[in-house]
Formats: structure tokens, sequence, C-alpha cells
């Protein structure tokens, strides 16, 4: 009488095709999960086949049935493996994790942006994200705005199609506002934080108000002939010309750098006498008849060219 052992034909028909399918992932590309998800199935068919063995077998010969239980221990606990990368895959953090783990750094130029001004605006109001930009005063008629943007991603495509996913625009009487967007993030824990260095040029005859996020700034006015307001900026480079009709003045800052005899610097005090650890500081080149009013800035360094 033969003997049949349940669960030894499954185990070696399974073992065998998991190894054919990991050998030909190797020329097809395909990645570990991918064979997972996909070849899990075949031990249903391999089970099925084995059952359907014995059925035969016991018509013909009787065969005398034994359980092998360690080989079926080991087509259960693959079998139980596969199913479960099956249901995580379906919830798509598998997918997402793979997306992770292709990650790369890359960077991309920003959408050009422009908007022609006309003489009916006087002032333009910038409002910041938590982007590291320059402002340039220009003698162009015009705003516009230039740069790049460095983000982890799996993929090759730009994150920004067109100027309007980086900036809003909207015409209010005599004002342009300027509102800076962020870069599109996911939120989770497969979160990736992206870094935008942006160029910002300003008609340098009008009026400039900048409301930071505390972000990093760097100012340079050049042949400015109008006032800039600076708000709530972290860090702030002034980069302005040694000969120049510019005076800055500089309210309760954390610290200011520059060239001895460049700053007039005092502390500012509680109404009890107290220094509190803020300063205010005024540079002035010339006659000082354009003003830059810097507010609430943790640090402020002024660079002087000849």
């Amino acid at each position: 009488m033969r003997t049949w052992r349940v669960g030894t034909f499954s185990m070696g028909a399974s073992l065998v095709f998991l190894g054919l399918f990991l050998f030909f992932s190797k020329f097809l590309g395909l990645e570990l999960v991918q064979v997972m998800t996909a070849w899990w199935p075949l031990l249903l068919v391999v089970l099925g086949i084995e059952i359907l063995l014995y059925l035969f077998m016991s018509r013909q010969e009787k065969p005398l049935l034994k359980y092998d239980f360690l080989s079926i221990f080991f087509v259960g606990v693959i079998g139980m493996a596969g199913i479960a990368f099956a249901i995580v895959s379906s919830t798509g953090i598998l997918d997402k994790a793979e997306e992770v783990m292709a990650r790369e750094e890359r960077s991309f130029e920003l959408p050009a942006f422009s908007y022609q001004m006309d003489n009916s605006i006087k002032r333009v109001v910038v409002r910041t994200v938590d982007h590291r930009m320059t402002v340039e005063s220009t003698d162009e008629k015009e705003v516009s705005m230039f740069g790049t943007y460095r983000v982890q991603t799996s993929k090759k495509a730009e994150l920004l199609k067109n100027a309007e996913d980086m900036v809003s625009t909207n015409q209010k009487g005599d004002t342009l506002y300027l509102t800076m967007k962020s870069l599109p993030n996911e939120i989770g824990p497969f979160h990736a934080y992206g870094e935008v260095a942006a160029t910002l040029l300003v008609p340098k005859n009008v009026k400039l108000e900048v409301i930071g996020s505390d972000n990093s700034l760097i100012l340079k006015p050049r042949s400015l002939v109008n006032d800039w307001s600076i708000e709530r900026a972290s860090s702030i480079a002034i980069d302005v010309p040694a000969k120049s009709n510019l005076k800055i003045d500089a309210v309760g800052v954390g610290e200011v750098r520059g060239k001895d005899g460049d700053w007039k610097v005092s502390n500012v005090k509680t109404a009890d006498g107290i220094d509190n650890g803020r300063k205010n500081a005024v540079y002035q080149s010339g006659e000082g008849k354009y003003h830059i009013g810097i507010a609430d800035a943790y640090n402020i360094s002024l660079q002087t060219n000849q």
C-alpha cells in the first residue's frame, strides 16, 4: 500500500515556483514586492493539485494518508506571508514604500514668472513662505521671478508646471499683491521636504513691502529710488553699493553683522530698564534719502561693494 505524505509535494513545488520567480525577476526587472504579491496565489494552485492527486490515488491504490506537518507549516508560513504582502499592497503602503526607496534628490527650474507693471501701480506687497529668496531692484517695468527648487522624488517630472503653481497675483488699486506658495508636499510618514531658491526682481521706483515667514532673505537694492519694508524674516543679508543714497533702519533684531563702523547699534530695554537682548541698528550711505525698514529679524548682515 502506497503512503501519501500530504504537504511534501506542496512544499517542494512552492519552492520550485518561488525559485523560478526570483530567477526570472532578475531579467524582467521585478521588485521583491512584485514577486511576492504575484507568486503567492500559486500556493493555492499547488495545494489544490495535491488534493486532487490524493483523491485520484485514493480511488486507484488506496494510499495510506500521512501528514508532513513540517512541510505543511512552511507552506502555511509562505502562504500567510504572500497574503500579508497582498493585503498591505492593496492599502498602497508598499507602493509608497517602493517610491520612497527609489527617491533621488532632483533639481528643477522654477516656472518663469513676470507681471507687466503700469504707472498705476505704486506699491508691491510680497508675502513669502519658507523659501530662500533674493529680492533685487531692477530698471525693468515688470515684476519677475526665477530660480530653482530641489525635491526628493522618484519621478523625473517637474512638480511645478506653470507660474501659478508658485505665486498668485492680485492687483487692488495702486497695489500689487504677490503671495508665494509652498511646494506640494505629501502628509504622512513618507513626507519629503523641498527647498526653493528664488530671485524676485522688482522695479526700483515702486515701494516694496515684504512679509516674511521666518525665512532667509537676501536684499540687493542696487540703485533703489523708493522705500522698502521687511518684516518677520529670520535671516537677512543686505548687499549695497558703497556709494548709495540709502538708509537702513533695523528695529528689534537679535544680531547685527558688518564692518566696524557700518552700523550704529543700541540695545533695546524694557520699560523697567532691563536689556531684553534685542537691538536697534542704523546704517546710512550718502544722504540716506531712500529707506529700508527692517523689523523682527533674528540676524542682519551687511556687505558694502566698492
